[in-house]
């Protein structure tokens, strides 16, 4: 298991996040029980106490993980049902922002200019595709788990 958290902890560094987001995500897909105190997380992961704190408050935000109530003070986590589809989502909402950028872009960057203007309205364009078909992505993705359950 051990070198499986590690490899995930790769793909999260290349997806943008941090070696112990990936790490923590992993090993809460895999552990049991399914919900980890702190305590637990940060002896498994080997990493400060603090820094799975701040890491697991920051996957609780985008939906990733979700804090399970407990008989005392510390604070336990799981996996959330739906963790990476809501990230995703997410991602995806965000490149309204992009969109509105490289319209600002296209609306400043002067009509004599057509090679800069190709490349800005190509990567809009790509943009505008994924926001087109997101909504449509996640139905199918809804279809797909209920027909493979």
């Amino acid at each position: 298991m051990r070198e499986f958290v590690d490899r995930m902890g790769l793909v999260m560094e290349r997806l943008g996040g941090t070696r112990t987001m990936g790490r923590l995500s992993a090993w809460l897909m895999v552990c049991d029980p399914p919900d980890q105190s702190l305590t637990d997380l940060a002896a498994e992961l080997g990493v400060s106490k603090t820094a799975v704190s701040t890491v697991a408050r920051q996957m609780e935000m985008v939906g990733m993980v979700e804090r399970v109530p407990s008989a005392g003070r510390e604070h336990r986590y799981r996996t959330a049902d739906g963790g990476w589809a809501h990230v995703m989502r997410v991602q995806l909402a965000g490149l309204q922002v992009s969109l509105d950028a490289l319209d600002f872009g296209l609306s400043v960057l002067p009509e004599d200019r057509p090679g800069p203007r190709a490349r800005l309205a190509e990567t809009r364009e790509f943009f505008a595709f994924l926001m087109h078909d997101a909504d449509r992505l996640f139905e199918r993705w809804e279809e797909y788990r209920k027909e493979s359950s």
